[in-house]
């Protein structure tokens, strides 16, 4: 009976460590926010998580993607958020936890549409006013 209890007991904290693995969010520098205007350009709602897409314009004039990720859609969908949220052409102000290693991407936060309609992610994360 004992090497049951062992065995189930290793089998839960594998269960446990690949849990907490896959919901890192160590590759996001949660200390900084980064606000960007542009437009989406695709819209993922997908499991695990959802992504946007979104084009902003560069001092350049031209556009970069960057690569904003959400939580998963079941969570999303407490908070109102829902398949056709964002449409590709959708003009938004989003902030975001920026990518530690520099590149174009990011966790997202809240975000602003065109007509000032705003959207938080979990938690009950706002815009500000």
């Amino acid at each position: 009976m004992s090497i049951s209890r062992g065995a189930f007991f290793i089998f839960g904290v594998f269960c446990a460590t690949l849990s907490v693995a896959h919901h890192s969010f160590a590759m996001f520098d949660r200390t900084q926010q980064v606000t960007l205007k542009g437009t989406v350009r695709d819209y993922q709602w997908t499991n695990p998580h959802v992504f946007v897409q979104f084009l902003v314009r560069n001092d350049k004039g031209e556009d970069q993607e960057w690569s904003i990720e959400g939580a998963s859609p079941n969570m999303l969908y407490r908070e109102g958020w829902t398949k056709t949220t964002f449409k590709a052409g959708d003009q938004l102000t989003l902030v975001v936890n920026p990518l530690k290693d520099g590149s174009h991407g990011g966790y997202f936060l809240f975000c602003r549409f065109a007509d000032g309609k705003t959207l938080g992610s979990v938690g009950g994360q706002k815009a500000p006013g």
